[in-house]
Formats: C-alpha cells, sequence, structure tokens
C-alpha cells in the first residue's frame, strides 16, 4: 500500500544552532516527527482510498476530513496534521535569517506594514497560542494573515494556504528556552529561509 514517508531533514542537525540546537532538532526530527508519519500510516492501514504518499495527497486528506472515518478521524486529524506542518517547517528554515524580497516582501508590507510588524504578530500568536499548538502567515481568499491553530492544526483544515509557520510545541525549545517561549519566537527568525518561504507564497498563488 502506498505510505507516507518521514522527508530527510535537508541540513544537518547543527545547522540552525545557536538559534535552535542540534540534540532538539534530532529529536524532534527523528522522533516526533517519525511518530506522527508512523501514527497516520497506521490509522490508514484499513482505508485504501485513503492512503496516500505525497505531501499533496496528505493536504486532500486533511482539506476533507469529514470524509475520512469517523473511528480514526482524530488520528488522522493529529498525525496528518502532524506530519503535513513539519514537512513544512523543515523545509522554511534553515541558516539563512534575513529578509523576504520581491513580490513576497511587496504583500507583508501591503498587509501588515513590513516585516517587523509581521514577525511582531506571528510572535504574539504563538505566545498567545495556550498549550501546544502553531502560529501561522496564510494566505486566505488571496489575502495574507496571521492566525495560530492548535496541536497539530493546519491551516489547510480550513481552506487557508499557510507560507510560514513556526512550531510552539514544547519541544521545539524546551531543551535551550525551557519556559521561555517569547525568546524562542524571537530567535527562531534567524533560521527562516526566505527563498523557501517566497516559493511557498508563489505557489499559494
Amino acid at each position: 500500500m502506498p505510505e507516507f514517508t518521514l522527508p530527510p531533514l535537508p541540513y544537518a542537525f547543527d545547522a540552525l544552532e545557536p538559534h535552535i540546537d542540534a540534540r532538539t532538532m534530532e529529536i524532534h526530527h527523528d522522533k516526533h516527527h517519525a511518530t506522527y508519519v508512523t501514527n497516520l500510516n497506521a490509522a490508514l492501514k484499513d482505508q485504501p482510498a485513503l492512503q496516500g504518499s505525497s505531501i499533496e495527497d496528505l493536504e486532500k486528506l486533511l482539506s476533507n476530513l469529514s470524509a475520512v472515518p469517523e473511528a480514526i478521524r482524530t488520528a488522522v486529524r493529529n498525525n496528518g496534521g502532524g506530519h503535513l506542518n513539519h514537512t513544512m517547517f523543515w523545509e522554511i528554515m534553515g541558516s539563512n535569517g534575513g529578509s523576504p524580497s520581491g513580490a513576497l516582501a511587496d504583500a507583508i508590507n501591503a498587509a501588515f506594514g513590513g516585516q517587523e510588524q509581521l514577525q511582531a504578530a506571528i510572535n504574539d500568536a504563538g505566545a498567545k497560542r495556550f498549550g501546544s499548538g502553531w502560529s501561522w502567515l496564510v494566505l486566505d481568499g488571496g489575502q495574507l494573515k496571521v492566525l495560530s491553530t492548535a496541536n497539530q492544526d493546519s491551516p489547510v483544515m480550513d481552506g487557508q494556504k499557510p507560507i510560514l509557520g513556526v512550531d510552539v510545541w514544547e519541544h521545539a525549545y524546551y531543551l535551550n528556552y525551557q519556559n521561555r517561549r517569547p525568546d524562542y519566537l524571537k530567535a527562531w527568525w534567524n533560521t527562516v529561509n526566505w527563498s523557501a518561504v517566497a516559493q511557498r507564497f508563489d505557489a499559494a498563488k
């Protein structure tokens, strides 16, 4: 049967230091993300019509959760969301930092007034997310918006297109930052691969 697979991390575990330490990246990718993939495949093992292997398959599945049998819907929502969210997360990070440019920068300026205002809005949404979740920049009806979701929920579940997202589960930062989520959020911007974010923006348009 077709199965979803854990994508390799596109850089070394220590590539994001000092902002995110190598041990956190190793555990986050090899343990947490891997578990989401394993559990997603297990939930779908008796559902050949719902099985897939690509991220496009997964987006389609999560965009229509009402079509998933109720007995496995929560498992698919949580673990499928975890797989989708983390696959994006690794791709939009790197040892880049810097600033957006081109059409993405223009859209951010128009929607928020600039990169600093965008970062402040995403950091605020992430800091205020009670418990575990994500803070997002999404394209919603052609408009850029900032929002947060609980647990591993993805914006695709509400018909939105995620452009950038930051994981605010404790496993994303606790070894280095303990309870200091705002410090992690501030440091995280030093790891953003803006060219990858721009590619997501162009594709979403």
